[in-house]
């Protein structure tokens, strides 16, 4: 499995080394960074070292940008007529499928480039991936190149533009695991461990609390006073929509009265008044008559009462 690497950390030259062919256009070493110079101009450079498949990344760092196409492609040709590019142009990402020199997208993130960014794009199978910054951006499924193993940039020629640490390795597609042969028993644990305590070498005593913490209270800042309640509810009452009349009893309800329970006895008069004749003065007070005693002497029609 293929990996390639630079940090461009070295001094300044229009030579890059031996582990990059400049396709077209001047590349130099500046300040510890790539340049792509100024002449103007899209240009390309591609590690002289291809991957050893066609399923592979690269990815590189913008150290400085302006609103100028500039990217880094995969699965590519010597001469990056073919493969994946991800680039932007100062305001939008996008992905681009190029065969034969003919660039078409596939897919687009808005957002402009910022120093610091790192682009990624990523080619397994017909599954194509962009990044920046880690974060997978675009992820589409797309056959127009089918192989390719070359890995590079393509920039603008400007001043404003720098890139940093490049790397690109292979993809390793992952692996269908089979039916396992055997199947293993779980073994029950056997014997045990133990160990003896040693006596403590301290006791720590229990501190008590020392001092103590109060703050005064302020004045209140403010006293609210009960307000009196204010405004009333009054309601007019409407005219009674009905009349009821009032309705005549009707039915009957009637007792037997049973048999008394007790039977109550006249009293004879007792005697009253004293023997003898009584007589009587007007304006004077009457005693009572003495029951069933004769009267002595009988009365006499026309006869004064002595």
């Amino acid at each position: 499995m293929a990996s390639f690497t630079d940090d461009f950390n070295r001094a300044d030259s229009s030579n890059l080394g031996a582990g990059w062919v400049q396709v077209s256009g001047f590349w130099a070493i500046a300040s510890n960074q790539l340049s792509p110079g100024s002449d103007g101009g899209t240009i390309i450079l591609r590690a002289a070292g291809p991957m050893d498949s066609s399923d592979h990344s690269a990815q590189v760092t913008i150290a400085a940008t302006t609103a100028a196409s500039h990217g880094v492609w995969c699965r590519g040709n010597s001469n990056i007529s073919n493969g994946y590019l991800w680039r932007n142009d100062g305001s939008e990402w996008t992905l681009f499928s190029v065969v034969s020199g003919t660039f078409t997208a596939i897919g687009s993130y808005a957002a402009a480039a910022a120093p610091g960014n790192v682009a990624k794009v990523q080619a397994v199978g017909s599954t194509i991936k962009a990044f920046v910054n880690g974060v997978q951006r675009v992820s589409v499924t797309d056959t127009a190149v089918a192989s390719g193993t070359s890995v590079g940039l393509r920039s603008v020629s400007t001043a404003a533009i720098r890139f940093d640490d490049f790397a690109a390795a292979d993809v390793t597609a992952g692996v269908t695991l089979g039916i396992a042969a055997e199947a293993d028993n779980a073994q029950g644990l056997a014997s045990s461990k133990a160990g003896s305590l040693g006596a403590t070498l301290e006791a720590d005593t229990a501190q008590s609390v020392a001092g103590a913490k109060m703050a005064a209270l302020t004045a209140a800042a403010a006293v609210e006073t009960a307000q009196a309640l204010t405004g009333a509810i009054s309601r007019s009452l409407t005219a009674a929509t009905a009349t009821e009349t009032a309705q005549l009893l009707t039915g009957a309800k009637t007792s037997v009265l049973g048999v008394a329970i007790e039977t109550s006895t006249a009293r004879p008069l007792t005697a009253a008044g004293g023997d003898g004749i009584d007589r009587v003065a007007a304006g004077t007070p009457h005693s009572l008559w003495t029951a069933r005693r004769p009267r002595t002497p009988a009365w006499s029609a026309g006869t004064p009462r002595t």
